[in-house]
């Protein structure tokens, strides 16, 4: 089969390997779409300590099942799936307490075992999530990152209904954050990005309320946004020390600052301002499978799609992509990969 395989720091090669075999557990997947993450940029640049070349990466991704190991997962054959790709142990302490994704031998298919940036996966059953054939393989792919942002805003919104709500950061997580929240009951919401033409395609999808960090004082635009109630949420999709800082600037006391970008990891932040004005600070990682279901659910009744926001390439090119999108010539949201 055909993989595209990171093999060293900003290299990715399109080689033929050797179709996987199947465990007794585990299906064969043919890969429809695979996105991008931007976890999956860290990785490609060496920055991510999880991803140790050579590594077929891809996380992200709708298929069929085309063959099964074992009995278990014969029922699967000739099925569309979208995987959930965190593979928990259900035994240690986060598990019983139902923090599956905080499990304390978590393994991430596409960073501990090979994943979908190629022909084939391999997928343990308990991954698979069945969705209906009519739902595009392009919206379905979307899966994991929408459940990642749901979790992420409605925790940030749980104790403030009718939100205004800034996200940072106009990615793919950055995008579905917004999405959601509008979708959560949000009052409004306004994305912040320095790309003025990834701001112009938030626009053009309905986010209607943008602000452009490099040219913008924040502060000042916010407060035209939201007027005298100002803002309760901050979504930092991004995760950078003036993300980080603003964020704590914009928030009325009381507020919540959720991250979940992980851009750098050691941040100066005022915490006395923090602690005399009650700013919630909350960090979210991956998804719980209620989540996972959930985005699934959003996805097959049409209220979360790619449309306008993502684009298409050959996972053939893939190794083009990560460049594109390392050089900063992506105006996109999110970059879909079909073998």
């Amino acid at each position: 089969m055909k993989a595209l395989v990171w093999s060293a720091a900003e290299t990715m090669d399109w080689e033929e390997l050797e179709r996987p075999a199947l465990g007794s557990d585990e299906v064969l997947v043919r890969v429809e779409v695979v996105g991008i993450c931007g976890s999956e940029i860290e990785g490609y640049l060496g920055h991510n300590s999880l991803r140790v070349p050579p590594l077929i990466m891809g996380h992200e991704f709708c298929g069929i099942v085309e063959e099964a190991g074992g009995a278990t997962g014969e029922s699967w054959t000739g099925k569309k799936i979208v995987v959930n790709p965190l593979l928990f142990c259900g035994k240690c302490n986060s598990c019983t307490k139902g923090l599956t994704q905080l499990c304390e031998q978590r393994k991430i298919i596409g960073i501990h075992r090979p994943g979908a940036f190629a022909q084939w996966a391999i997928v343990p059953v308990s991954a698979l999530v069945e969705v209906p054939a009519g739902l595009s393989a392009a919206n379905a792919a979307l899966a994991e990152p929408l459940a990642c942002s749901l979790r992420a805003t409605r925790r940030a919104m749980e104790r403030h209904p009718f939100a205004n709500v800034v996200v940072f950061g106009a990615g793919g997580i950055g995008i579905l954050c917004a999405m959601t929240a509008k979708l959560l009951g949000a009052a409004k919401v306004m994305i912040v990005d320095t790309n003025a033409e990834r701001l112009n395609m938030c626009r053009s999808i309905g986010i209607t309320e943008t602000a452009n960090a490099r040219e913008d004082r924040l502060e000042d635009r916010a407060r035209e946004t939201f007027g005298s109630k100002g803002t309760d949420v901050v979504i930092d999709a991004a995760g950078f020390q003036p993300t980080r800082e603003t964020a704590v600037k914009l928030l009325n006391p009381g507020g919540t600052l959720m991250n979940i970008g992980l851009g750098i990891d050691i941040t100066e932040l005022p915490i006395n301002y923090t602690i005399r004005s009650e700013i919630e600070i909350l960090g979210s990682f991956c998804y719980t499978r209620r989540d996972f279901l959930d985005a699934v659910d959003l996805l097959i009744a049409g209220k979360i799609t790619g449309s306008g926001w993502t684009e298409k390439r050959p996972l053939s090119e893939g190794h083009r992509a990560f460049a594109d999108l390392v050089a900063g010539k992506v105006t996109c949201g999110k970059i879909l990969l079909q073998p």
